[in-house]
């Protein structure tokens, strides 16, 4: 697999877009010491005087039966002020979300999906399709980009990966109103890393997913045992080899903004508070991660698990 490993990880521990489809703060205390744990996902912690920032890394899509919140993590979070995610995460939010998707990935003009495919093209596509159940015509609407995580997301359920059970969502519904929210992208933007992709990249990832159709859940499953118990080596190798057969995609899904957060958190630390920032585990993990460009900037982080 070559597009396609970097097409799955963008599902599950990247992006957390497709997660839509289906001093201190007045009030609060200091921010508790955390123990280092040896298992549970991993854990980070930038602080200064008057500011702490914890870093966890996310998978968007998760089995119904991973237990992640607790422990660390969750006493993190409850001593947080804000959390803050990639994008929205609140339903209203989330509902535009799939609007805009549905605007932005479907043709406008009159052609379909299928009629954009070599006959080789369409017949992988095809069998594809069949090996997910579905009809080969269920996504002729679409374009490539928005087909292919269409078909991620379903062989994902398929394997029990569901983003109904991702950590942003779980995050959302769980912790209070009176924690604040914070997102770092807006939804146009994450649309647009795929979107803007030539239709011949975008028609590449699509044949190769469905050519790969039945390694999705193996694959996913793997980056997800390793994330619950921490192994962020593990996480990093599978995604520096995901991400070395195409490094333009890769500086726009990972590097380029891996850079931009480490910038935010370097003028966060300005602001005294709490924060609880949730993003995909691919950042945090791996060559050119959020912490390899804060060391950069000066700035030390802390592995509390």
């Amino acid at each position: 697999m070559k597009l396609t490993k970097t097409l799955f990880a963008a599902s599950a521990a990247a992006l957390a877009l497709f997660s839509a489809s289906p001093a201190l703060a007045d009030g609060h205390s200091e921010a508790p010491a955390v123990e280092a744990a040896s298992t549970g996902p991993a854990l980070w912690k930038v602080a200064d005087e008057d500011t702490t920032i914890y870093l966890f890394g996310t998978v968007h899509a998760l089995p119904a039966d991973v237990n992640w919140y607790s422990g660390a993590v969750k006493t993190a979070l409850d001593s947080s002020d804000t959390l803050v995610t990639e994008v929205d995460m609140n339903e209203e939010a989330l509902a535009a979300i799939q609007q805009l998707m549905g605007t932005k990935g479907v043709y406008r003009d009159g052609s379909t999906l299928r009629s954009r495919m070599t006959e080789e093209q369409k017949t992988v596509f095809e069998q594809g399709m069949a090996k997910l159940g579905l009809a080969p015509n269920a996504f002729d609407a679409l374009e490539p980009w928005l087909a292919s995580q269409n078909m991620v997301q379903v062989a994902m359920m398929k394997a029990g990966i569901d983003f109904n059970n991702g950590t942003e969502v779980v995050l959302e519904r769980t912790i209070g109103e009176d924690v604040g929210r914070g997102s770092l992208e807006t939804a146009e933007f994450q649309i647009g890393i795929f979107d803007g992709l030539p239709e011949e990249t975008q028609m590449t990832q699509l044949i190769e997913a469905a050519q790969d159709v039945e390694s999705i859940g193996p694959f996913l499953s793997g980056i997800i045992d390793a994330w619950e118990v921490g192994n962020i080596e593990s996480v990093a190798k599978q995604l520096n080899e995901a991400m070395k057969d195409d490094p333009k995609f890769a500086e726009a899904l990972f590097y380029s903004r891996n850079r931009n957060w480490a910038d935010w958190i370097d003028t966060r630390l300005e602001t005294p508070g709490t924060v609880f920032m949730a993003v995909g585990a691919g950042h945090l993990a791996g060559v050119k991660s959020v912490q390899e460009y804060l060391t950069k900037l000066g700035i030390t982080t802390a592995r509390v698990q």
